[in-house]
């Protein structure tokens, strides 16, 4: 295997006052962003209504197609694929039958330009409550099996909680990320947030299992000289397996169509952000939690 990091000694822990700093600096900016500034821009998958792609002959213009609806009395959020000329268009609570009209209109108002159609997708009301309801449930269970599971196997609540707390720090910058981004949440979405806290809990349990190994091994030194070779000891694997998950989410961020980009797009993010809390964010909180109970 491949070693980018032999015998390091960093001093993560003695690091956790700067990286508590800058996460929390993350965390305003999201809160910012998503309560006082943009808001969460929910997909018809939770907010219903119709998703409508169409694919052209020549490139149209997000402006042109924007002036075609308004002329039209249609209003909603387009988005655009040069390199494939296609155009997503997005109706929120309308009914089915808005699909066919849309047709109907570029086809009157750009003649010259045939178009195919490429998606249609309706999701009514209740359905898309019902699909939020379902994503929040999804996300709480998450993190309470999380939590159970890894303070079963430590014999200790606080490595479950360090855990969590990590998750819910990467999870919510990411969802920060696509709110200053203005991207969608869909469904797809969700499952690339539980994606991600899959990833980093399975990276933290990696170095939580060193620590508890090493504190049987050093017993003479300290928590903190003990945390840190631990850190520092799975440094390589750790880097090693964030990098190649990194790059094949680079991609399908760049190769696997627009269907999944915004899904890709949050693993790119998520997997830095949750190597980085494996380090600086779960590990640290468990250290401090322990320091202060010794």
């Amino acid at each position: 295997m491949i070693r980018f990091f032999k015998q390091t000694d960093f001093d993560f822990i003695g690091k956790k006052g700067t990286t508590f700093w800058l996460s929390g600096i993350l965390i305003i900016l999201s809160v910012a962003s998503i309560f006082f500034y943009k808001g969460l821009n929910f997909g018809i998958d939770f907010t219903g209504g119709t998703l409508i792609q169409l694919k052209f002959k020549q490139h149209v213009t997000l402006a042109q197609a924007r002036e075609v609806l308004l002329k039209n009395g249609l209003k909603g959020d387009l988005q655009d694929f040069p390199q494939q000329n296609s155009i997503i268009i997005r109706l929120k609570g309308t009914d089915e039958s808005i699909s066919e009209d849309i047709q109907e209109i570029f086809k009157k108002d750009l003649p010259q330009n045939p178009y195919e159609l490429e998606r249609a997708e309706y999701v009514g009301p209740t359905i898309g409550r019902h699909l939020k309801n379902q994503a929040f449930f999804a996300i709480f269970w998450a993190f309470v099996g999380i939590v159970v599971y890894v303070a079963f196997r430590f014999k200790s609540g606080v490595w479950g909680v360090a855990g969590v707390i990590a998750i819910m720090h990467d999870i919510f910058i990411t969802i920060g990320l696509f709110s200053i981004l203005d991207r969608e949440i869909t469904i797809s979405m969700i499952a690339a947030l539980l994606t991600i806290g899959g990833y980093s809990i399975n990276d933290t349990i990696v170095v939580f299992d060193r620590v508890r190994e090493n504190l049987r091994l050093y017993r003479k030194e300290s928590l903190h000289q003990v945390i840190n070779r631990s850190i520092n000891e799975t440094l390589s694997r750790t880097i090693n397996t964030s990098l190649t998950t990194w790059l094949v989410v680079l991609a399908l961020f760049f190769l696997g169509g627009n269907v999944i980009h915004d899904f890709a797009l949050a693993l790119l993010f998520g997997v830095v952000i949750g190597t980085y809390s494996t380090i600086f964010i779960a590990s640290p909180m468990v250290y401090v939690w322990e320091a202060k109970k010794r």
